[in-house]
């Protein structure tokens, strides 16, 4: 396991060195539309294919030295929550493997409860979930990072009120799917603006520890791409942010600390969502928007270019459901 005792660095450049639950959606708050879907490619290179290149001096990949994969400490730490620690617990949070829990929450804006809620229906339809696991949706429209990095702002008392809906606890509360951003996309400079939201996202990880006590384990993902424009900037560069914050906990920064004593869920991507669009031929399923074949269609966005559409979410959930599934720190938990 990582040394934590290490404070975190701020973002530099190279140049400087069961149940699911499903809740009403609310109306999001959204900024004014382009007049048309030409903005369907930015130049702007995904971090998971920009690797060792620099985006503005900051190198690329996922994970510390643009790399794509968990460093092996970090991932080995993650099984071991997985396979000991994320446990069905009753409303007391203690262990029943019988009669237990275990509750995955979402925490996030507009897009992420549309995104969330999408993923609760596609996985309900898959028919493979641990029928020990509880889906509950705490993600909330217009509840940006600034919002969920107080914890006194009443998006922590919403979620706490659909944790009851949905017949569960705090304590039986282990898993967080995390997705947030500025409102607008508005980060400001880089790459001040993205260590800014790093910080916040590092508040709201440490708030969700504090209030759920068995939180083990955070996924935290990215933007998908926008066909605003205006916000195309802010929407790439929050994935920095996430990137910074996984990998300050990977270095050992002990105000993110996991596992016993800690303050902080263990966090990895989950997944990464941005994609550079159609790509740079500009066509619908010609040369993707990213080297794995992810591209986004104007039409997976709602008229405003920035939420997604039924496709987008269904997109999106898609992408959720082939990690969750398949990753060696959620299987254990997640499968049937």
């Amino acid at each position: 396991m990582p040394d934590r005792r290490r404070m975190p660095a701020v973002l530099v450049t190279a140049a400087t060195a069961v149940a699911l639950t499903l809740v009403p959606q609310p109306t999001a708050s959204v900024a004014a539309p382009p007049t048309d879907c030409t903005y369907n490619h930015s130049g702007l290179v995904p971090l998971n294919d920009l690797g060792t290149g620099t985006y503005q001096g900051v190198t690329g990949g996922l994970y510390p030295n643009g790399a794509n994969t968990r460093p092996a400490a970090h991932n080995t730490a993650g099984v071991n929550l997985a396979q000991n620690q994320v446990l069905p617990r009753n409303a007391a949070g203690q262990v029943d493997l019988v009669n237990g829990k275990i509750v995955l929450i979402s925490i996030g804006m507009s897009n992420t409860t549309q995104e969330f809620q999408k993923f609760i229906q596609t996985v309900n339809a898959w028919g493979g979930k641990n029928p020990k696991l509880v889906l509950v949706d705490g993600a909330q429209g217009g509840k940006d990072a600034n919002a969920w990095a107080n914890p006194s702002d009443t998006t922590w008392s919403v979620l706490a009120t659909r944790l009851t809906g949905a017949g569960v606890t705090p304590a039986q509360v282990q898993a967080v799917w995390l997705k947030e951003q500025f409102v607008g996309d508005n980060l400001g400079a880089f790459p001040a603006g993205a260590q800014t939201l790093r910080n916040a996202l590092a508040d709201i990880v440490r708030n969700a520890r504090a209030k759920y006590s068995n939180l083990a384990v955070g996924y935290v993902a990215s933007r998908i791409y926008t066909y605003n424009p205006v916000r195309g900037a802010g929407a790439y560069q929050q994935g920095f942010a996430v990137k910074k914050l996984i990998e300050d906990q990977i270095n050992g920064d002990s105000t993110l600390a996991y596992g016993a004593g800690g303050v902080a869920p263990w966090l990895s991507w989950g997944p990464y969502l941005w994609a550079d669009g159609l790509g740079s031929d500009r066509v619908a399923g010609g040369i993707p928007g990213r080297s794995d074949g992810l591209e986004w269609k104007c039409s997976d966005l709602v008229s405003d270019r920035v939420h997604p559409s039924d496709t987008g979410q269904q997109k999106v959930a898609d992408l959720m459901l082939a990690q969750f599934s398949t990753d060696s720190t959620t299987t254990p938990w997640f499968n049937n």
